[in-house]
């Protein structure tokens, strides 16, 4: 399963909007080798696809596809000499797959910020340089390694990695984030196996107070184009995490009515996950029946082997075929069924690559 881990000063609003995202999780169950710590949530991604196709199909289950979200706790100014609880979060943090960078934007007397006053782009660059220390040893002592292998003889290969390794260095050095460093195909496959902190997607979630969105600017950043304030071109999505732990608990039919005052058609918590889920270049797709309709993640430019070794592995070593109907055909004719009778069912092989909303049934033989 995905990790997003969430990371960000004490008193930013971090472990409210863990709170609050916990709220939405999933039954477990329904995710087998899923052992969930008390700092991890898994949450469901916001698709209404997936309710219409179980309706269609008349499924007994229907279990939608989620993401982990990991509370990294202990980063202050100087964790990465020991400060706070030090580097502790390391080993949480090295196995996420993106960052969720929570920054404070809200003014408020009764929640003191830790460095005496509120400046999100200052805040922003703590954590990045604390993440860049951390990683600065890291490629440091491989930069050392591939070095001396390359006395005993250069290859094209440990060129590469020396030459990513060098670039990414430098960067960090200067407190900077490893993924603002550009490198070659090459060059990022020979250092792809590094978990770096920094090479990681990063999103900022600005955590604004509820007045933000009623304020004429409020609507046109919404969706996360750029930030109520300024942290350069990092992509920010600005989030009332007050207003978060507050609407999931009315009931469906308040939270939307409470959403269109502030002229949001999503809470911010599913414009996060959904922008996690783009951010990490992933889609959906489905399998149903009378069963289960089920929605499953892959990764984009995946094929159908693959998707299929989602659901087993047997299912890709013994791939046959896939048979798939997009979700407009699927709705359309009311099912497996009427796609069939109007040839919207389409017979793929192994190299077909899967599009978003393919709902697939596949054969196989092992």
């Amino acid at each position: 399963m995905l990790q997003v881990g969430i990371v960000g000063l004490p008193n930013v609003g971090k472990s409210t909007l863990f709170k609050t995202l916990t709220k939405k999780a999933v039954d477990c169950a329904n995710f087998p080798f899923c052992t969930i710590e008390p700092n991890v949530g898994v949450v469901e991604v916001p698709d209404p696809r997936i309710d219409r196709l179980a309706e269609i199909s008349q499924s007994q289950k229907v279990i939608p596809t989620a993401i982990e979200f990991v509370d990294i706790a202990g980063l202050v100014k100087g964790a990465h000499k020991g400060e706070g609880l030090g580097n502790k979060f390391l080993a949480n943090i090295r196995e996420v797959d993106m960052i969720v960078h929570v920054v404070r934007a809200f003014q408020d007397e009764n929640v003191v910020h830790v460095e005496g006053g509120t400046d999100p782009l200052r805040d922003v660059e703590t954590i990045e340089i604390e993440l860049a220390m951390a990683d600065i040893g890291t490629v440091e002592k491989r930069l050392d390694t591939v070095r001396g292998k390359m006395k005993a003889g250069r290859t094209k290969e440990l060129e590469s990695e020396e030459s990513a390794l060098a670039k990414m260095f430098e960067a960090l050095q200067q407190g900077k984030m490893a993924n603002t460093v550009e490198l070659s195909e090459e060059e990022e496959k020979m250092v792809a196996d590094m978990s770096l902190l920094t090479r990681k997607p990063v999103l900022y979630v600005v955590n604004v107070d509820e007045e933000f969105f009623k304020a004429p600017s409020g609507a046109s950043v919404a969706g996360g184009d750029k930030a109520p304030v300024n942290l350069g071109n990092r992509l920010a999505l600005p989030v009332s995490i007050k207003v978060e732990s507050e609407l999931i608990d009315m009931p469906p039919e308040d939270q939307q009515m409470f959403l269109s005052e502030l002229g949001l058609a999503q809470s911010g918590l599913d414009r996060l996950i959904a922008k996690c889920y783009e951010l990490l270049n992933l889609i959906t797709f489905f399998t149903s029946g009378e069963k289960e309709t089920r929605a499953w993640t892959i990764h984009r430019g995946d094929k159908a082997p693959r998707a299929a070794g989602v659901i087993h592995t047997d299912f890709e070593r013994g791939f046959i075929r896939a048979e798939v109907i997009s979700y407009e055909d699927f709705v359309a004719g009311l099912g497996e069924a009427g796609a069939r009778d109007t040839g919207k069912l389409r017979v793929e092989g192994k190299e077909y690559v899967m599009r978003d909303g393919d709902v697939c049934h596949f054969r196989f033989n092992v």
